[in-house]
């Protein structure tokens, strides 16, 4: 076994701030509907995910070993195509979050894994049965399932509560979302924590400190663990703000089968070790839940932006991963002049995200305009059962009160 080199600290280092990105990246996928329903204050939620998220680290290595011993081949993989390949993923992370925009922090850094493993060895380095069984074929289906699961979870939730009395309905929605939350919060940190596992593995066989095929270290378990849950605490607001309020208005009974939905479906994918992302399934599963109500408005110019940054994640992030890797090349000096165009242009984002701060205090005050129901929400709504009571209050609304004097006066015969 080899001791660490400095490349090998670097890109140990580079790895848990990738993870940092990827805890407030994602921390709306457990929290935005929580938050945005009013169930628990800001500070307290992201608190509890990650908390959740760091217990969560521990509870599999299953997608840890997708990343570190099937996407790539770990023979001719150097320490800087990993290095390359953080570069690439944090940048998009950045970016999205700048913008708002719950893209996957999973494909981030499957993209560009794969973009700094071709620059360096070539497209036969990439395990292609791999990452269509268990990447891309996840990404489409993850939020296909969760939202179907979350349509119907939705229309069963209103029909079971129809008689309910609403005010005790709705504390009991929200009790019920807080648990599906907690169980998101979990099913995140054992999905995505993991990803850091295994390009931090990924980076140890390559340098030789590892042999090949091991599984990751207790100290990488606890320190990728620990930074996904720095990161969710301090919280991603901005996404948080689109998660919550830009895609759907959500009411306790929706965000609870939205959750449960979504947890559903990430601890599944974990337990198969397939490298789901969960910003997928939770955002297949909010806008499911919106179709479910009737009277919901899914707003499709926000989600087709979303569905455009999902689509540029995995070449993105591959394209600059790629040409990270070709500077690194040049040696020593390729290396840092990469480290510092990353440091740099982290501080850049970071800067201009203060110029319209957003954070615990107005993460809900924002009001997001007005769209009218597409086609496709308007025919799943015309097959959709109302809330429970919408009825009987509509009708009461057409009943003039006793004593009302604008009541149209009795004709008598």
């Amino acid at each position: 076994m080899e001791s660490f080199s400095l490349i090998l600290a670097i890109v140990v280092v580079t790895a848990l701030a990738f993870d940092f990105t990827n805890g407030f990246h994602d921390t709306a996928n457990a929290m935005a509907t929580t938050i945005s329903t009013g169930a628990l204050r800001p500070k307290v939620a992201v608190a509890m995910s990650a908390v959740l998220n760091l217990v969560g680290a521990f509870l599999s290595v299953e997608v840890a070993n997708t990343i570190s011993k099937g996407l790539v081949d770990e023979a001719g993989i150097r320490p800087e195509v990993i290095f390359a390949a953080l570069v690439g993923a944090i940048l998009w992370n950045l970016l999205t979050w700048l913008v708002g925009l719950p893209s996957s922090s999973s494909h981030a850094l499957m993209g560009g894994l794969i973009g700094a493993t071709v620059a360096s060895a070539g497209f036969g380095a990439v395990h292609g049965d791999v990452l269509v069984t268990k990447v891309l074929i996840p990404a489409i289906a993850a939020p296909l399932v969760a939202g179907l699961a979350a349509m119907f979870a939705t229309r069963l939730t209103y029909r079971l509560g129809r008689k309910a009395d609403g005010k005790a309905s709705a504390k009991g929605y929200r009790a019920g979302q807080i648990a599906s939350a907690g169980l998101v919060s979990l099913a995140h940190g054992t999905n995505d924590a993991q990803k850091t596992m295994g390009i931090i593995t990924l980076a140890l066989v390559s340098g030789g400190v590892l042999v090949p095929d091991s599984d990751p270290p207790l100290w990488v378990i606890v320190s990728a663990g620990v930074a996904i849950a720095l990161g969710t605490y301090l919280g991603g607001w901005r996404i948080i703000r689109t998660m919550g309020k830009g895609l759907t208005d959500l009411q306790p009974q929706q965000g609870f089968a939205a959750q449960t939905s979504a947890a559903t479906v990430i601890l599944a994918s974990s337990h198969l070790g397939f490298s789901l992302s969960t910003t997928h399934s939770v955002s297949g599963a909010v806008m499911g839940a919106g179709l479910g109500r009737k009277g919901g408005v899914v707003r499709w110019s926000t989600a087709t932006r979303m569905f455009v940054a999902w689509g540029l994640t995995l070449p993105a992030a591959a394209l600059v991963a790629a040409v990270a890797e070709w500077i690194c090349g040049f040696g020593s000096w390729g290396t840092a002049v990469v480290a510092v165009f990353l440091v740099a242009s982290s501080f850049a984002i970071w800067k201009v995200s203060r110029r319209e701060v957003v954070d615990h205090t107005n993460v809900n005050d924002h009001d997001v305009p007005g769209e009218e129901p597409g086609v496709v929400t308007q025919a799943m709504a015309a097959v959709t059962p109302p809330p429970a009571g919408l009825v009987s209050e509509e009708l009461a609304a057409t009943i003039p009160a006793p004593n009302d004097p604008a009541s149209p006066a009795k004709t008598t015969v």
